[in-house]
């Protein structure tokens, strides 16, 4: 992971030297378990605060005890930028009890012209005009064809994992990559959409 860090022009600390857990706390998925950790952070910023990136593992603990059965863990792609405006959305893999939810009245945001996508993911925010704005037909096309992904946004922030997967770290770069497009996929203006440089 150092030696990867080095190459892609990040610094990697093997615990969470940031304050990052303090910083994420509202998000959806730092909200639930326990004894919640951030390890193996790999970080980059822009000299002019224009993007910090963070690459780390993320786990906390679920239900009662300590048993090591359940720990979830997760690798999380984290970006803040001055150049994203995003609405409180979170994206999510739909399950068979979110469709049950939906027969109570828990709804989502559906795009008739994507049913695929509608039946895969489960998409909810505040703002509902403001998230359809930025799921353009890109990101639906991107998200339709890369199943299993979460998302969470909210203002410069986002975030992106697949829920209780750790990435390997000889997947790591590739995992950036995608983040990367993800970035690109939620960014308006073409002019910054080439921030990261390597």
């Amino acid at each position: 992971m150092a030696a990867l860090a080095n190459k892609l022009d990040f610094t990697f600390h093997e615990e969470d030297d940031f304050g990052l857990l303090a910083q994420l706390q509202d998000f959806h998925l730092f909200s639930s378990g326990r004894d919640k950790k951030i390890e193996r952070v790999m970080r980059r910023q822009d000299g002019l605060m224009e993007f910090d990136i963070s690459i780390f593992d993320y786990s906390f603990q679920r239900g009662l005890g300590s048993r090591a059965e359940n720990r979830e863990f997760q690798t999380v792609f984290f970006l803040q930028s001055g150049q994203l405006g995003l609405p409180q959305l979170w994206l999510q893999p739909e399950t068979l009890a979110h469709k049950l939810g939906e027969l109570f009245g828990f709804k989502d945001i559906d795009f008739v012209r994507y049913p695929k996508f509608s039946g895969q993911y489960r998409l909810t925010g505040a703002d509902e005009e403001y998230i359809r704005h930025h799921f353009t037909d890109e990101v639906l096309n991107y998200f339709t064809l890369n199943k299993g992904w979460s998302m969470e946004g909210l203002g410069f922030y986002l975030l992106f994992y697949r829920k209780g997967m750790l990435i390997p770290s000889a997947q790591i770069e590739a995992f950036y990559r995608r983040g990367q497009e993800i970035y690109q996929l939620m960014t308006d203006d073409d002019a910054n959409k080439n921030i990261f440089g390597k």
